[in-house]
């Protein structure tokens, strides 16, 4: 129940539109059982006084006949147009607020799950929660509204009526639905679950096809997937045994409901305390009530695929972020300096530190290289500076501001960075430029590439910016992609340029010429820089140096005595 008032609750902005197609769906119910009452109680007085030579005004029934139809035909495109256009603003508001959910978890908290994991729940789940209005909501508001009139109007006729009507309506529309989810539950939880395991192996699978054909695993991966998609349609099957069995249930209950409102008022017929008309027309107006309820079963049965989606994306919603953002943050300035004072960091409180105690700054223009071997903390650091992450301990100041006084965006802003495993798009060279600086011209763009010689490549290709680099560069060598992402860094206009291993997958005289001209553009556009590496650039006596140690207690060893100018030990 908890589930269900969060999902009525993320509803809300969009009441106005739900209420109205709730109005329309119980209006073209309505309309349908009282067509098929009406018609049944007009055919009989017809038959009735041409049998005993009378006459009846035949123009007012067949004009509530007509309007009831109009009003079915009306009510059922009202109805579609409004609960679907009702349906389509929630999914949106959904993946919206999902998004904004999702965003100040990555990439720390997303990182915990495969992306195959993250695309099933941003995806099919979303769509999942679908269902809820159109399938589970609306129905059963609609069958409850429907049931109480028809009950009341049962009992002006005769209580009697309206007892067996709502026992039967009650049968069919809580029993036999609520016997249907409990058998049901487990299953529809069970098939969102293998549904979200096939789509995150799929995807995997995909992503790593060329290593799965190296190393001849690709076998035994589609065996896993055909286990998958085999438990996928047994449960399938499953549950459409169930809502077959139950559907011919609600039908032998609404026959059921019909002959026994006949029999009930055949006596009273003969007593002449019911008009020999209404006989058709209770009797009818019983069975065709039972469509209020005909989507309840579905409605159950789609409850535990629902609910089983809604919780796994709570799930990863509720988690807290990892960086507070403050309520009245401090403007970021152009020109700032960045000090690590005492800096400990690690990822969790059972786990060893990534990082001890580490001291040092990056002033306005200076020049900075971290150098350090691999599981040094190299990359958890950057992941701090970026506000990925929170310090365990210490301080990190901007400016001599906490570093918790700023808006991680707006920290982001003013950095621009070349991460080691950057993400390139399945775009053009020039979309994935430009997402540095969407208004960077032309001739900014070429001499960015120049920088890091990416030009030559490009040049040689027949649609120059415009080549298309494939899913995450599939079409690019390693050399090229680094380049890529080095020149896209390069665009941003940003006060602080920071490069995570820079030189990887460049032979050493290409590293060294792409780091001078970095070198040089950074004093030219009067940033500071910087370098995050495992190893020796060549231009270590152009910048100052920080080892990191895999050992954090010796994080702050200098390996240049020229220097420790800004590098403090505790």
């Amino acid at each position: 129940m908890k589930l269900i008032w969060r999902l009525v609750r993320l509803y809300r902005p969009y009441s106005g539109w739900m209420l109205l197609g709730i109005l329309l769906s119980l209006l073209t119910v309505l309309a349908n059982i009282s067509l098929l009452a009406l018609s049944g109680w007009f055919i009989s007085s017809m038959a009735l006084a041409g049998a005993i030579g009378g006459s009846m005004n035949y123009f007012t029934p067949a004009a509530l006949i007509r309007g009831a139809a109009i009003t079915r035909t009306a009510g059922r495109y009202g109805e579609r147009l409004i609960t679907h256009e009702a349906t389509f603003r929630l999914v949106s508001e959904l993946r919206v607020w999902f998004y904004e959910k999702l965003e100040p978890l990555a990439p720390a908290v997303l990182q915990q799950y495969r992306s195959g994991d993250v695309l099933s729940r941003i995806r099919a789940d979303i769509d999942t929660l679908n269902n809820f209005y159109l399938r589970i909501f609306l129905p059963m508001i609609v069958a409850l509204l429907a049931t109480l009139i028809v009950v009341i109007t049962l009992a002006y006729y005769q209580p009697l009526f309206a007892m067996v009507e709502l026992i039967l309506l009650l049968i069919a529309g809580v029993v036999l639905p609520w016997l249907l989810n409990k058998l049901s539950l487990t299953t529809g939880a069970q098939l969102v679950q293998t549904a979200a395991n096939l789509r995150t192996q799929l995807v995997s699978d995909l992503q790593g096809m060329g290593e799965l054909l190296i190393y001849g695993a690709a076998e035994q991966q589609a065996q896993t997937l055909q286990q998958h998609s085999q438990a996928l349609a047994a449960q399938q099957q499953r549950l459409n045994r169930l809502n077959t069995w139950t559907q011919i249930a609600l039908n032998v209950t609404a026959s059921l409901a019909m002959w026994l409102l006949l029999i009930l008022a055949v006596p009273l017929v003969r007593q002449g305390s019911l008009a020999p008309a209404n006989l058709a027309m209770l009797s009818l107006l019983a069975l065709a009530s039972f469509e209020a309820i005909a989507p309840l079963p579905l409605a159950w049965q789609s409850l535990g695929e629902t609910l089983a989606a809604a919780r796994r994306i709570f799930t990863l919603t509720e988690q807290a972020p990892p960086v507070q953002e403050p309520e009245q943050p401090l403007p970021v300035p152009e020109s700032f300096s960045l000090r690590f004072d005492q800096l400990s960091f690690r990822y969790q409180a059972t786990r060893p530190w990534v990082l001890k105690e580490l001291s040092f700054r990056l002033e306005p223009g200076q020049k900075l290289i971290i150098l350090g071997a691999n599981g040094s903390g190299k990359t958890s650091l950057l992941s701090v500076l970026l506000r990925f992450h929170e310090p365990t301990s210490g301080r990190l100041l901007l400016n001599e501001q906490p570093i918790q006084a700023y808006t991680g965006e707006a920290i982001r802003a003013r950095l621009a960075v070349a991460e080691q495993h950057a993400q390139v798009f399945n775009s053009t060279l020039l979309d994935n430029l430009r997402l540095a600086n969407p208004v960077a011209t032309q001739a900014q763009i070429e001499q960015a590439c120049s920088a890091v010689l990416l030009d030559e490549f490009i040049q040689q290709q027949p649609e120059g910016y415009h080549t298309w680099v494939g899913e995450t560069g599939l079409h690019l060598s390693g050399g090229q992609l680094q380049r890529l992402v080095l020149a896209r860094a390069l665009l941003k206009p940003a006060s602080v340029l920071i490069l995570d291993e820079p030189t990887e997958g460049l032979d050493p005289e290409t590293a060294l010429s792409v780091m001078r001209n970095i070198l040089a553009w950074v004093e030219a556009q009067g940033q500071s820089l910087l370098v995050i590496t495992h190893q020796r650039l060549g231009i270590e006596a152009e910048m100052e140096v920080l080892r990191l140690s895999t050992q954090p207690q010796f994080n702050q060893l200098s390996i240049d005595s020229q220097s420790t100018r800004h590098l403090h030990q505790p």
